[in-house]
């Protein structure tokens, strides 16, 4: 009789533990948790869009600005202030006419609609490049692809713009100028945020608004510089730069590696992770569990699936309302600075400081402070000082500046809170598109801008009271709702669904 011991034997052993299959959240975190020189480097490159990008928006500060000017016959002039109400021979510029486009093409007396119209144009072209493009970094190109464009499409097109021969083409290459880097910020804040570890996603966010700063700050020392000479010597100056950064995103810059796991292209996405992490080079990627997000057949199917998740639109529609309020006060202070009794160059000087502070504390506090508290607290104090501005204007004028500056800073923290905020709120399927319709909400507040600044130049009350009332009241929509400080990123719309019902997430492997 054959003896049935090893056969017990061998249905009595316990089986050995099989490890559960791994998350892609998880896979990439293990991967990319540190902070290391190469994704350093990588954030930085990404963020410098952000750089070229500042220059684009507020260059108009300058080479749409009405100069100074001076008289050339006392006995006529001496006492008006307005030269559409005395001769033309009897007033001069004080600098050459080709210094702006307002004296270079004699709009000196033109309605606000006329001269404010390039800067329209400019975020009317944002919001339309917006809604176009926005999907695509979702959809078919990816964040690094969408990123190279949207940066040739912006320089290109600022090359262009040189050869202007009146305000007319001027304005409508300023549309095709703002469709064109209107997905420039959007995409470089996910992708430098998606290259690096939940723990230093704020911080890498940040470093964007470090480079805008820094673009922003760069304009009033090129335009002093070029003081004199002609507007479009200084487009020439922000567009030629942008074609070297491009070449090196090219080949330097890597696809986002949670896009590629998600759009199923895994080959790709582990050979980036194993480039950017020396962890992914002992890690099996066999284990690895994707749940790839159903009906996302088109390059628009992820606006779609937004808009038909309920508590994806409450959060988007809320986010857009906040968003187009300090859009307004964001694009159009600095635009108004003309209208307030203040040397131009240093205004917009000590705007552009103030973003630093602002970026600073983000930077240094993102890990601490609330994002849904703060920004309601930074809409909230931005409006009551701006309001403040114009009664101080009246009252006592010495501190209409300082009113303008404190609600410049928190326009600026509420700036930077609200993408980190849409960033966290929605998951990897979506979020570059989310985060466009909120910076197209953004750009639509600043569309406005323009308009009010040149009504508001005989009454601040148009301008500095209109931002102060549009951001104290657009911020309210936030208090409904969830806080994210802290909490995990999502890669797909049902995940973010099971997380909010506090449910585990299913997972479905898609890949072999």
């Amino acid at each position: 009789m054959a003896d049935s011991t090893p056969l017990l034997s061998q249905r009595d052993k316990p089986a050995e533990p099989v490890a559960p299959p791994l998350s892609l959240d998880e896979t990439i975190e293990r991967c990319i948790e540190d902070f290391g020189r190469f994704q350093f480097f990588q954030a930085i490159l990404v963020s410098l869009a952000w750089f070229f990008d500042a220059q684009q928006i507020f260059i108009s500060v300058f080479t749409d600005a009405e100069p100074s000017w001076h008289c050339t016959d006392g006995s006529v002039c001496n006492n008006f202030s307005n030269v559409c109400q005395i001769p033309k021979n009897s007033w001069a510029w004080d600098w050459p006419p080709h210094a702006s486009i307002i004296s270079e093409w004699g709009h000196e007396c033109s309605t606000s609609f006329i001269t404010g119209l390039p800067a329209s144009s400019f975020f009317v072209g944002c919001l339309v490049g917006g809604l176009g493009l926005a999907t695509l970094a979702d959809s078919t190109l990816g964040r690094k692809n969408m990123l190279l464009f949207s940066c040739l499409m912006m320089s290109f097109s600022s090359i262009v713009t040189v050869f202007s021969p009146n305000i007319w083409i001027y304005s409508a290459l300023r549309f095709i100028n703002g469709f064109g880097r209107a997905t420039v910020g959007t995409c470089a804040l996910v992708l430098s945020t998606e290259l690096v570890g939940k723990r230093w996603r704020g911080q890498a966010g940040v470093i964007g608004f470090f480079c805008f700063t820094l673009g922003f700050l760069s304009l009033p020392v090129m335009a002093y510089v070029n003081r004199g000479s002609s507007w479009r010597i200084l487009y020439l100056w922000i567009s030629v730069p942008t074609i070297v950064y491009c070449i090196l995103v090219h080949f330097l810059v890597h696809e986002s590696p949670r896009w590629l796991f998600v759009k199923g292209r895994k080959e790709e996405a582990i050979t980036t992770l194993k480039s950017m992490a020396q962890c992914a080079l002992t890690m099996s990627f066999s284990n690895v569990l994707i749940e790839q997000e159903s009906g996302n057949e088109n390059i628009y199917s992820s606006i779609w699936i937004l808009l038909n998740k309920r508590w994806a639109a409450r959060r988007l529609s809320a986010l857009m309302v906040t968003a187009f309020g300090v859009g307004m006060v964001y694009y159009g202070m600095p635009l108004a600075l003309g209208n307030l009794s203040v040397n131009l160059y240093v205004g917009v000087t000590l705007n552009a400081l103030l973003e630093l502070p602002a970026s600073l504390i983000t930077f240094f506090l993102i890990g601490k402070i609330n994002r849904k508290d703060s920004l309601l607290g930074f809409t909230i104090l931005s409006g009551i000082c701006s309001v403040l501005c114009v009664v101080m204007g009246r009252i006592w004028p010495s501190l209409q500046i300082a009113m303008e500056l404190i609600s410049f800073f928190n326009t600026c923290g509420a700036f930077n809170m609200s993408l980190i905020y849409t960033l966290e709120l929605f998951p990897t399927s979506v979020r570059n598109s989310a985060l466009s319709m909120v910076r197209q909400a953004l750009v639509l507040g600043g569309a406005f801008s323009p308009l009010l600044v040149a009504a508001g130049r005989k009454n601040n009350l148009i301008s500095f009271g209109v931002f102060g009332i549009a951001i104290g009241f657009c911020g309210l929509p936030l208090i409904g709702l969830p806080e994210t400080r802290g909490g995990t990123i999502c890669d797909t719309m049902d995940e973010e669904e099971h997380k909010q019902n506090d449910k585990p997430a299913v997972t479905i492997p898609s890949l072999a």
